[in-house]
């Protein structure tokens, strides 16, 4: 039996969802891109074994950052280059969350007050490092958005990896943290992060930037998130700064819900797992009507062109390079940048598995011997194999 899907839901339901409910432009290309991904509708190849002759059919994937099944190997290759970036120290895991509050404005503003809860939660941590009594230096922070918990709801907050410690304002001195289990206080940077943002959104209105929901004031709204303490998480990554990177980047690439949660989809219902973090992060299963799940999964579908994934302080993208090689020297250690990998080199990684090997006889090489043209008005994906592999693939004389 196959294995359920986020596509065949929309596929069987999103139609009928479009119908009823107003979609924004980057939700209905979502929905567009989803269905289609590894259909005759985007293209793909054909490909023989030259050993056994056998033929395959491979259907591009849609290449869209909200889909669970696609960018597997561009979340690899991410992961390879922070891995090879992470400094040789202990590093903290710190969440940066709002009250519900908020949520209806962020939800009105999300360029906007994505982008201020970005910068807000690293002006914080940027300003109580630079105070002597903490840090006294420059901090850096990789930052990745997330707008869901576990039940899909809708619960903007920022998953941020710090190095413990910082360069110093000379560049000449690494410099450790002062405390053993924090690098700056919780409370402290809360109550910052708190004030900022709510200034920054204020400011915004005063630009006239900002959208307020129907029959709020902006006022009624910063006061009553003003009235309860913000939470700042501030704790070592489990099981190390790789670990967290992993379960970082599950999520660069796609969002709110992997297929491998999806229990089933019947009598216009979808069944899928979650964790209870209330309830002692006890696995549970969630029931909904197709609808309520669609509804659910198209709120966490950022603006076009949002980066969801920031750098700042020493793994800002500007001049990361020479940065990172003064620390690692400074800390001893020496600076190896990631090495590059072909397509061919990252799936074998992610998946253990030869694409190049024929699946039936297991001894034949699949070469790619015709390519199949995407249908009149689908858009075709980036290619994924670079003309340099495809012609390694690609036998002399082709025939089917």
């Amino acid at each position: 039996m196959a294995r359920l899907e986020v596509s065949d839901i929309l596929n069987r339901y999103g139609e009928q969802y479009a119908q009823k409910h107003k979609l924004s432009a980057q939700q209905s290309r979502v929905i567009g891109a989803l269905t289609k991904c590894r259909t005759a509708d985007l293209g793909g190849h054909v490909s023989v074994c030259n050993e056994c002759g056998v033929t395959k059919v491979f259907y591009n994937s849609c290449r869209d950052r909200h889909c669970p099944k696609c960018q597997s190997l561009a979340r690899e290759q991410w992961l390879d280059k922070r891995r090879a970036e992470l400094l040789p120290v202990q590093h903290y895991h710190l969440v940066f969350t709002v009250p519900p509050a908020l949520n209806e404005l962020l939800r009105y503003n999300e360029r906007v007050g994505y982008s201020e809860l970005f910068g807000q939660a690293w002006s914080a941590l940027r300003t109580l490092c630079a105070e002597e009594k903490y840090l006294g230096a420059r901090p850096g922070m990789l930052a990745v958005l997330h707008t869901w918990g576990q039940n899909l709801h809708y619960h903007p907050h920022v998953h941020a990896l710090v190095p413990a410690g910082g360069l110093s304002f000379d560049d000449k001195r690494w410099r450790r943290p002062k405390y053993k289990n924090y690098l700056v206080p919780v409370k402290a940077l809360s109550r910052l992060f708190r004030g900022r943002l709510v200034a920054a959104l204020r400011q915004r209105y005063v630009n006239k930037e900002l959208v307020l929901p129907p029959g709020t004031s902006l006022r009624n709204i910063l006061d009553a998130a003003m009235a309860k303490d913000w939470v700042v998480y501030a704790k070592e990554p489990f099981a190390g700064p790789a670990k967290l990177l992993n379960y970082l980047g599950r999520y660069i690439k796609r969002i709110a819900i992997s297929n491998d949660r999806l229990i089933d989809m019947t009598n216009d219902r979808v069944r899928f797992y979650y964790r209870d973090y209330a309830d002692h992060n006890r696995s549970k299963v969630m029931d909904l009507a197709s609808e309520e799940f669609i509804r659910r999964f198209l709120q966490h579908v950022l603006p076009a062109g949002f980066c969801k994934v920031r750098y700042y302080g020493l793994l800002a993208i500007r001049n990361r390079s020479r940065r990172l090689q003064l620390c690692h020297r400074l800390l001893g250690h020496r600076y190896k940048p990631a090495a590059k990998k072909s397509w061919i080199e990252l799936l074998i990684q992610v998946t253990g598995q030869d694409p190049q090997q024929c699946p039936d006889c297991k001894s034949g090489r699949l070469m790619v011997v015709d390519h199949l043209i995407p249908k009149v008005g689908s858009r075709a994906p980036p290619r994924l194999i670079r003309r340099s592999d495809l012609q390694q693939l690609k036998p002399t004389t082709p025939t089917l």
